[in-house]
């Protein structure tokens, strides 16, 4: 990039001389730009604990991170085992799996979903 300036004035130096910032060399830039990099990326993300059984078929799961709200709770149940399942070992309640479709399609889902974050 080039930068063309004008020969200040004497008395444009003094006014000038008051408010100059010293100037950033691209190197300087970068190391800066690359260290605020390496900064967000050292944050570490929310620590997600699976439970290594299923969730009772009388018991409400813990809140995931999509709107389930007009699911039904086998449904839900079956969405946070198979969410638990994308991350590490599998979760599910295989009797529920294969007696309950709505346990099943969410498991599937909350299996598929969770794998894709």
């Amino acid at each position: 990039m080039l930068e063309f300036y004008s020969v200040p004035t004497r008395e444009t130096r003094r006014r000038m001389s008051r408010f100059a910032t010293p100037r950033r060399t691209v190197g300087a830039s970068l190391v800066a730009c690359a260290a605020a990099l390496l900064a967000a990326c050292a944050t570490p993300g929310p620590a997600v604990v699976a439970p290594s059984a299923p969730i009772p078929a009388n018991r409400e799961p813990p809140p995931p991170n999509v709107n389930l709200s007009g699911f039904p709770l086998p449904y839900r149940q079956g969405y946070a085992d198979g969410c638990a399942s994308a991350g590490g070992a599998e979760r599910k309640d295989a009797g529920r799996f294969a007696s309950d479709p709505n346990y099943r399609t969410g498991w599937q889902d909350g299996v598929t979903l969770c794998r894709k974050r």
